[in-house]
């Protein structure tokens, strides 16, 4: 048994975001049926694409366990079709500019009458209300007005967006944490809800402290390159091999370990944490010199021997190999294709990665016909 079993979630979202929090209701459990047009979702042909089949890297991750129908909702049949199993659902999720999904029939009201205790959850890059919930909104630009990119990047170069879907994938877990909140209130309730989740939200979220320090303390962080205003030493920094170890002393205790290991600990600049953040350069100028004069192992092994915080910066082709995400299988393969494993490890109820995205239209015969025998059930 999986914590979800006995969820139906219906997704007609695309891209990442809103997608992403119903693949994570799909890995424990849920049954997620993937709503798509017939021209097929535009994830499919997104990044990387995987020879055998033509599909995408990206939309075997985001359409993992989930069961794949096509329906044209311009149509009436498949409108009717999208009613019909909204109507014995649990979850509804969308990612339609405000406004565009009443237009197609589908106003969460009406759904609400039809089926109260639907959970509907809507993503957009600004929310459903505001001056500008009409705009287009993708992760680069949440990153943007959030206040990351300005932050992001070395002290003299450009704001930069992360490289990756920073904003989508951390959207996703926002969805599904909310999702599993209302249905805990629909199940002691009856009640389901409308929720209204955005990019630029989360990336504000993220951001933890800085806009109270800005409001109350007029400070604004400068770009660090990879350090941090409130924890030094943290950084990455080259060994004299040529290969880069990140380390971070974000705890006292392990602050005062490394500055041992340093051969700085009875330094007063660098005893207490405003020490060290004010003698920022100094300190910094320390831990280069130390780790530039020793081979990457060397410098591991020391920092490991001191229980201080460690880690080589990996390539992505070294990732796969280290001993301890085998060991543990952060990364699975799925129908052939590897991919991130379960974010999280549940011991009574653990969640399955059943199968990869799948093909167009796989599974819409099975779903229509378990909408006419749930018909005919009914009359």
């Amino acid at each position: 048994m999986q914590a979800l079993d006995g969820i139906k979630v219906i997704d007609m979202a695309t891209v990442i975001a809103a997608p992403g929090a119903a693949r994570y209701l799909a890995d424990f459990g849920a049954d997620v049926i993937k709503i798509e047009p017939p021209g097929g979702d535009g994830t499919r042909r997104l990044g990387w694409v995987d020879p055998a089949d033509g599909d995408s890297y990206m939309w075997k991750l985001v359409g993992r366990g989930k069961r794949a129908i096509v329906l044209d909702l311009k149509s009436s049949v498949g409108l009717d079709r999208m009613r019909r199993l909204v109507r014995d659902s649990d979850v509804l999720i969308e990612n339609l500019r405000p406004g565009a999904l009443e237009r197609l029939g589908l106003d969460p009201v009406d759904l609400l009458v039809e089926n109260p205790g639907l959970v509907i959850l809507r993503v957009t890059g600004f929310g459903q209300t505001g001056p500008y919930a009409q705009r287009p909104g993708f992760a680069t630009i949440a990153e943007a007005m959030s206040g990351f990119a300005s932050i992001n990047g070395e002290p003299d170069g450009a704001p930069l967006p992360p490289p990756i879907a920073l904003t989508d994938e951390v959207t996703a877990l926002v969805g599904a944490f909310a999702i599993l909140a209302a249905l805990r209130h629909r199940d002691r309730t009856g009640d389901g809800q409308v929720i209204d989740v955005n990019l630029l939200d989360t990336m504000l979220a993220l951001m933890g402290p800085l806009h109270s320090a800005w409001a109350h303390l007029g400070y604004e962080q400068p770009r660090l390159g990879s350090g941090i205003p409130y924890s030094v030493p943290r950084g990455t920094y080259q060994c004299a091999d040529g290969r880069w170890v990140a380390i971070s002393a974000s705890a006292e205790s392990v602050a005062a370990r490394t500055m041992d290991l340093l051969g700085v600990g009875d330094d007063p600049r660098f005893r207490t944490f405003a020490g060290r953040v004010e003698h920022r350069d100094e300190l910094d100028r320390v831990v280069a010199a130390w780790i530039g004069r020793r081979s990457a192992d060397e410098v591991i092994a020391g920092f490991e021997a001191a229980h201080a915080a460690i880690a080589p910066v990996y390539s992505i082709a070294e990732v796969a190999r280290d001993p301890h995400v085998v060991e543990r299988e952060s990364l699975i393969e799925v129908d052939g294709v590897t991919m991130p494993g379960l974010i999280a490890r549940l011991s009574a109820t653990p969640g399955v990665v059943r199968w990869a995205g799948r093909s167009l239209g796989a599974d819409t015969e099975a779903v229509v016909a378990e909408l006419d025998e749930t018909a005919a059930h009914d009359e």
